[in-house]
């Protein structure tokens, strides 16, 4: 790049004409222009300054005097050039030498063209950042690809090879560098059977707003509201296990969880290894409003305790049901992670239907699940677990499963899973195989 090319990249300097500031007085470039005429040896008529004209040894003194010694010219060099290398060294100087005045009444034409060309370039700037994101705001955006069969189970379930795809955008914004404005928008292809033990979204081929929520610090806590989110999101469920698929992904913690229309929820970190966390979710747009007694309103609290390799969590939760019963659960979880061994999680849920008879009124679900972490270039897991609640009375069905996670690379991630759900007697057992890639940038 030539040497005229890079200093008009130079912040535009000394306001050009606009006013400076000259033995602490200002300094009236008109005025400068008028500064002893008839002693400038004027070469307003010359295409180029040569090193023999005063003007090329002048801005050679002032560039070495304010330290630009990378912008002293080694030949002949254009007035347009003698401006751009008087504008770099003098845009920030307060007090002007005499030799300076002259050399800015010198090319005091061709400094009013950059500056015009400056200001043209930062009116443009100006508007492609009001029409850009904020520098606050972040985008990420994830998909994922799924192909799998399930053979067993009922004849709508034992299917031959299907396939599908599921994507999603999240938007991320702070206003104070302490809060957060979430947005999550996504789409996929149809839910099959195959491939519907994964974990991706599915069902709506219409990009669509999945979830809204503003979260902020206040007391030393942090509140998130929101909209179609998860009220148990800021939660702390003991598990580190990784699996991906849907039924076992929850480590046995299945409907403490509770979401919403309409969710807040509070989080309180003691840093000291506590930490509590409490939830609320309702539907505001319903006519019976919320926090009323006629409205469906769920309420769960949590607390939680980290050790340095090992975790526990407790929950308790109320869901308020059509019918004015509440159902109330309880979970307990827990993990290990002692070095140079697999990580252990287990889970355990237990929960009272108040609209169920005495006798099937009970809901179980239980989960254990380890993990190696480094098995050749990926993760190893394998668990067992209730397929589902297990309601009172009714025979305990389990699911299996093992998977193998590998990334191909920082944004691209492959994973094998395979698993059998056992089905009531009479049902033959569901086995499936399915693959995920998952991208994300």
């Amino acid at each position: 790049m030539k040497l005229f090319q890079r200093l008009l990249v130079a912040p535009a300097a000394l306001g050009l004409l606009a006013p400076l500031t000259a033995n602490a007085t200002e300094l009236n470039l008109n005025d400068v222009a008028s500064y002893s005429d008839s002693d400038l040896a004027t070469i307003s008529n010359f295409s180029e300054i040569y090193p023999t004209d005063w003007a090329f040894q002048a801005i050679i003194d002032v560039a070495s005097s304010r330290g630009f010694t990378e912008v002293i010219p080694t030949g002949a060099i254009s007035r347009f050039e003698a401006a751009s290398i008087i504008n770099a060294t003098l845009k920030d100087v307060v007090q002007l030498t005499e030799q300076e005045q002259r050399l800015i009444s010198e090319f005091s034409t061709e400094l009013a063209v950059l500056q015009s060309r400056v200001d043209g370039l930062e009116t443009r700037m100006n508007n492609f950042e009001a029409g850009s994101f904020s520098t606050t705001t972040t985008a990420s955006f994830s998909a994922d690809f799924a192909i799998g069969a399930e053979d067993g189970g009922t004849a709508t379930t034992d299917d031959a090879v299907s396939a599908g795809y599921g994507f999603q955008i999240d938007l991320n914004t702070s206003f104070t560098g302490e809060d957060s404005l979430d947005i999550a928008i996504d789409a996929g292809s149809t839910e099959t059977i195959g491939i519907d033990e994964f974990d991706i979204n599915d069902g709506n081929e219409t990009l669509a707003v999945d979830g809204i929520s503003y979260g902020f610090p206040l007391g030393g806590g942090y509140i998130v509201v929101g909209d179609s989110t998860d009220a148990s999101g800021q939660f702390s469920v003991a598990c580190v296990y990784g699996g991906p698929s849907t039924t076992l992904s929850d480590c046995g913690v299945i409907s403490s969880g509770i979401e919403g229309e309409t969710t807040i929820s509070g989080s309180y970190d003691f840093d000291n290894g506590w930490y509590a966390s409490i939830g609320f979710a309702g539907v505001g747009t319903s006519n019976e409003g919320l926090f009323t007694k006629e409205s469906e309103d769920s309420y769960a609290a949590n607390v939680a305790y980290t050790g340095d390799t090992y975790g526990v969590s407790l929950i308790y939760a109320n869901i308020e049901q059509t019918d004015a019963t509440d159902d109330t659960y309880y979970a307990l979880s827990g993990y290990w992670t002692p070095d140079g061994m697999p990580t252990l999680s287990v889970g355990f849920e237990f929960g009272d239907d108040a609209s169920a008879a005495s006798t099937a009124d009970e809901i179980t679900s239980w989960f254990i699940g380890v993990q190696f972490d480094e098995v050749g270039p990926g993760t190893f897991g394998a668990a067992v677990g209730t397929n589902g609640s297990i309601t009172e009375g009714n025979d305990e069905l389990l699911m299996y499963e093992a998977f193998y996670s590998y990334d191909i690379n920082d944004g691209m991630t492959v994973t094998p899973l395979v698993y059998v759900k056992e089905q009531a007697t009479g049902t033959d057992d569901e086995t499936g195989f399915m693959v995920k890639t998952s991208f994300s940038f």
